[in-house]
């Protein structure tokens, strides 16, 4: 008796799938950091001065990366580098209502300051996948979180300037996304 084969085909992302993905940062990834920022923030009562640094620079980037990368748990059929793409448009999605909430609500410059969270949460989403694809998430997802905690604290603690301390973590960030990615592959991950 002869055995069949099933061949799945591998998927690559459309347009439109990306665009998906990209809104899913907006809606979705959004309101989550949004709720349990709401459920954690009342933890700091009585902490004084330091409520904003543990609230931006502790419980942010937990919050952040959690919410980013949940959406991708949402795949059919992807290969590797596939994910990897939707980590980029989620992040994207993510850092574009993050850019306008600081310029609109808050008021800050968007050029140069908003501009790095802008590259910041694609890459900072990319090392968190790359952990779902490779099946071992917990540590790109502490990489991910400590780079952010870095890149917050560093924005916290630094006056506003055009030559930012965060600029370097931006960059490590960068790189190691852009690293990364080249290690990924067109394998199908189940």
């Amino acid at each position: 008796m002869e055995q069949k084969q099933c061949v799945i085909p591998l998927h690559r992302p459309n347009n439109s799938e990306k665009l998906f993905f990209f809104l899913c940062g907006v809606i979705m990834s959004v309101p989550i950091t949004l709720f349990i920022t709401s459920l954690a923030d009342p933890l700091l009562v009585g902490v004084g001065d330091f409520a904003t640094l543990i609230s931006v620079a502790i419980f942010a980037p937990f919050i952040e990366e959690f919410s980013k990368i949940f959406p991708l748990y949402y795949r059919h059929g992807e290969t590797q580098r596939s994910v990897m793409q939707l980590a980029l448009a989620v992040g994207l999605g993510f850092g574009v209502v993050e850019m306008i909430t600081y310029g609109a609500v808050y008021g800050v410059e968007i050029l140069p300051f908003r501009l790095l969270g802008l590259l910041f949460h694609p890459a900072s989403t990319s090392i968190a996948a790359y952990g779902i694809v490779t099946k071992r998430p917990l540590p790109y997802y502490a990489l991910a979180v400590a780079l952010h905690f870095t890149n917050n604290f560093l924005s916290l603690t630094n006056p506003l300037t055009i030559i930012s301390p965060s600029i370097i973590i931006v960059a490590v960030t960068l790189w190691i996304s852009w690293s990364l990615r080249r290690k990924t592959k067109e394998i199908f991950i189940s």
